[in-house]
């Protein structure tokens, strides 16, 4: 028989379509009170037969607090078997990733944790990622971005459902509680949970919103502030599905994409109303690569004014690395790739080091050999999308070093030349494809061809080979950079 506070998740769940079609669940549990709650709240819908699906459990060990996230870590894995759950744990570097990229802690967990989610999803069929997150965290969520700046799609805080990478959901079932029900639900039924300790520093910005500003907030209001705040986001999250409805229409027919390069019909655009617009300018944005975190209101503001303008020629940079155009009609959002000119005296071309570093005019190649078991696979894919802020510019690109017939050469292109690229069948003239891929008349002479000594391997920077691709039966990966010396 469920309890009432598991009734009420269950309510939340139904309403919300959470785990429809359920099968495998992944639930995400850090060992504190959240996480723990959701693990036995779920087990009980699913013995109830309310939710009828598997689940399995996964700690993530972040190694920011020493013996007591090894203690955590331990806890949750018994905690697992006890309940007679399957579990699974993963340690990732936290401090060493937010160094290499020039991060916040924070925002290096969350890419991690993230990451390594989709990946242990990945592996055993988990269509659905559970996350203990609840009404207070909603609350100080839709806070801190009111104290940054935000719209009505950031009102909407942490969303019930999330798609990310086009497969997997992540599902928040304890949106419709509060942290206090939460901790009287674990104490009324004699469960234990850890405590992070790091919850109490205000240095954090979350800590300091939810142990300074909120309860300022609150002793002004009659009202309780998070469920104030949680009515805002749900009415928020109404809005924003309806926008996204109505975006996807327009998507659908007037919008283009190839490769890192987002087309959108100028026309079609201005005939939406101004939050769908600015929804197909974000949604276009995230298809290039180009971060949301430091775009705001004054950045669409500008693009959408570009893209009425009727003014071809224009251009816009933004933050991460992207740039925005008119063109013929067009909006062309796309990501910025450093192009050295002709006029360099390297138009014979010149070898690249393999493994090392090779000058070629204002561009630095820097080649490195990985070992598929060394490979940090989530990285790589981030590296892959061009989804890091910190690296303005820069280009990274993967291949097969088995397929590789070495020395490799890097020039502009020639008449004539031909290759394979990515995801086609037989080879193309560069030419013709370059024409077919709509670059740019201006940049096409200065546009880069890296060869070995049989075939091209990439027109950089649009297209990698077929012939180079990665593959399950790749063991060397070869990792180039390009990049303004």
């Amino acid at each position: 028989m469920l309890a009432e506070l598991e009734k009420k998740v269950a309510g939340f769940v139904e309403a919300m379509g959470l785990f429809s079609p359920a099968g495998k669940v992944l639930l995400s549990v850090s060992g504190g009170a959240d996480s723990i709650a959701l693990l036995h709240i779920l087990r009980s819908l699913r013995t109830n037969g309310v939710l009828d699906a598997e689940l399995l459990c996964v700690h993530i060990n972040h190694q920011l607090r020493a013996n007591e996230a090894d203690l955590d870590e331990q806890y949750t894995v018994e905690h697992a078997k006890k309940l007679g759950l399957p579990i699974i744990t993963k340690r990732i570097e936290v401090r060493k990733y937010a160094r290499e990229c020039k991060m916040s802690i924070e925002t290096a967990a969350r890419q991690l944790r993230i990451e390594s989610l989709i990946e242990i999803a990945e592996a055993h069929s988990c269509m659905w990622i559970a996350t203990g997150h609840q009404k207070n965290d909603n609350a100080e969520t839709v806070i801190q971005r009111l104290t940054r700046g935000t719209g009505f799609r950031g009102l909407a805080g942490i969303w019930p459902m999330q798609l990310f990478e086009g497969r997997y959901v992540f599902a928040r079932p304890l949106l419709c509680i509060t942290r206090r029900e939460i901790t009287d639900y674990l104490t009324e039924h004699n469960i234990e949970w850890r405590e992070d300790k790091t919850n109490t520093d205000c240095s954090y910005r979350r800590n300091s919103i939810r142990h300074r500003l909120i309860p300022v907030l609150q002793r002004e209001c009659t009202d309780s502030v998070v469920e104030q705040l949680s009515v805002l986001a749900q009415s928020a999250y109404r809005l924003n599905r309806q926008v996204q409805e109505l975006a996807e229409r327009v998507w659908a027919k007037d919008v283009r994409q190839i490769e890192d390069t987002v087309t959108i019909d100028a026309r079609a655009l201005g005939a939406q109303a101004e939050l769908v617009k600015v929804e197909l300018v974000r949604r276009g944005l995230v298809a290039v690569g180009c971060g949301e975190r430091d775009i705001t209101q004054k950045h669409y503001l500008k693009i959408l004014q570009l893209a009425s303008s009727g003014t071809g020629g224009k251009k816009l940079v933004l933050p991460g690395a992207c740039e925005v155009r008119a063109r013929a009609g067009k909006l062309v959002l796309s990501k910025s790739r450093p192009i050295p000119s002709r006029s360099t005296n390297i138009e014979q071309g010149i070898l690249v080091q393999v493994p090392g570093l090779t000058r070629f005019g204002q561009l630095q190649i820097e080649a490195t050999i990985v070992n598929v078991e060394e490979a940090d696979l989530a990285k790589l894919r981030a590296e892959r999308r061009g989804n890091n802020p910190t690296e303005t510019g820069k280009f990274t690109e993967h291949f097969d070093l088995d397929k590789i017939r070495l020395p490799l050469q890097v020039r502009f292109r020639k008449a004539g030349d031909r290759f394979q690229p990515l995801g086609m069948v037989g080879e193309k003239k560069v030419g013709k494809f370059l024409t077919a891929t709509r670059v740019p008349y201006e940049l096409r002479d200065k546009i880069l061809i890296v060869s070995d000594r049989e075939k091209i391997i990439w027109i950089y920077p649009v297209r990698m080979s077929e012939q180079a691709k990665l593959n399950g039966q790749t063991s060397r990966i070869l990792k180039m950079n390009i990049d303004f010396c």
